[in-house]
């Protein structure tokens, strides 16, 4: 019984000590509402709190989720990944649902999943941002969008641009006919697909055959010659490595893509802010190419490319 005892007063000492000891390090500042925890805090890892970053399944989506992960920890986060999580069927839901705290994301794609693909993105950024924030579900914010896009575009072969003369979209009128376009299926309907380049620049193509969604299926088949035009992003490694010619957008089809972290408003403080923003700050449409260069063609690490890049450009300490 005498040990008993020993160990319920050793307990109430303890329990009377941490209750003196919140009580002090709540004195002299503000008190959080009971049942309440600050932005951001999380499970109250590091100095800054605990943020959950994401990004979608694909190279460049986990090579920016890397940087934002990095960036937050240099400023005093703790950070969880779930990097490669999926598509916005899966990002947007765990947003809402604070499963994730912020991911990188590409305007006019947002755009047109939150319409479903039923809006007329603006192809101006502002304006384009300004519509975002309308359709983005609640308890979801835009911070600053980068300089950097990662664009939809038309590429083509150094041979087949020659052969042409194609510098633009437009320059495709004339020969549209002789040609086969291949793009991920997705792009026989939607606006800023066949149905755009249609309206918009009068292409009737021989044909489109279904590649994905400008990968390794797409580089063979406009290597082998089965495809002559394709859909790829502006920024893949393989552009450049294979000598592609990305096709000017010489008419308002393809919306801006720039780069934006999307967050969770209740996850957002102003060290957050800064933190995100200097790594948009120091994004550029020709570094991200060629980082994404490094990763899939020279097969770098994600993690090792995007932690050189952010202490070269003084975002983190090396």
């Amino acid at each position: 019984m005498l040990s008993r005892i020993r160990f319920f007063r050793v307990g109430v000492l303890v329990t009377l000590l941490a209750v003196f000891a919140a009580g002090c390090a709540t004195s002299g500042g503000d008190i959080a509402e009971e049942g309440t925890a600050p932005a951001g805090d999380g499970d109250g890892g590091g100095a800054q709190g605990t943020i959950t970053v994401g990004s979608a399944d694909f190279t460049e989506a986990q090579l920016l989720g890397n940087m934002y992960a990095l960036a937050l920890e240099d400023a005093g986060f703790t950070v969880e990944t779930d990097l490669g999580i999926g598509t916005r069927e899966v990002y947007i839901p765990a947003l809402e649902s604070g499963d994730l705290d912020v991911v990188p994301e590409y305007l006019g794609s947002a755009y047109n999943f939150l319409t479903e693909q039923q809006g007329t993105p603006a192809t101006e950024v502002e304006e384009l941002r300004t519509q975002i924030e309308e359709e983005l579900p609640d308890g979801l914010v835009l911070l600053d969008s980068s300089d950097a896009q990662d664009q939809d575009a038309l590429a083509v072969t150094a041979a087949t641009a020659e052969e042409y003369g194609l510098e633009t979209v437009s320059d495709l009128e004339p020969v549209a006919g002789e040609l086969v376009i291949g793009g991920p299926p997705e792009q026989e309907t939607r606006s800023t697909g066949l149905p755009g380049l249609r309206d918009v620049y009068g292409l009737e193509f021989a044909r489109f055959e279904v590649l994905d969604a400008g990968g390794q299926v797409t580089r063979q088949a406009l290597a082998e010659g089965r495809v002559d035009v394709a859909r790829v992003f502006s920024t893949t490694g393989f552009v450049a490595e294979d000598d592609l010619v990305i096709l000017e957008e010489d008419k308002p089809l393809i919306p801006p893509e720039n780069i934006t972290p999307v967050a969770r408003e209740e996850a957002v403080t102003p060290e957050l802010e800064e933190a995100l923003n200097a790594v948009s700050d120091a994004l550029t449409t020709e570094n991200l190419t060629e980082l994404n260069r490094r990763i899939d063609i020279d097969n770098e690490d994600v993690d090792a490319v995007a932690r050189e890049f952010l202490v070269q450009e003084g975002v983190i300490e090396g």
